[in-house]
């Protein structure tokens, strides 16, 4: 049986940008942790990077928080990056779309 690493979000400040990489399973009971640790720094017109390289899942919840994401970026004058998960994974394609 596998087993599933624990939804965390970890926040690194680098220079000019706020790093956020979620681990684990971002989906309906995640997303809201998620969209906490982006969204005033969005709303704050900071240059947010969303690494979802560490998720093992996305659902529509936590997709609704990236396209969130890029939408406040664009309303608040920030700057959104989403690094999707390795190429042929689930969240890449997931994101893709």
């Amino acid at each position: 049986m596998e087993t599933v690493e624990p939804f965390a979000i970890d926040v690194d400040e680098r220079d000019d940008r706020i790093v956020v990489i979620p681990r684990g399973e971002l989906d309906m009971a995640s997303a809201p942790e998620l969209e906490h640790a982006v969204m005033p720094r969005i709303e704050a017109g900071e240059w947010v990077v969303l690494d979802l390289r560490s998720l093992d899942f996305i659902d529509s919840s936590g997709l609704r928080v990236v396209v969130g994401a890029h939408r406040g970026a664009e309303e608040h004058g920030g700057r959104f990056t989403c690094v999707r998960g390795a190429p042929g994974s689930t969240v890449h394609r997931i994101v893709e779309i």
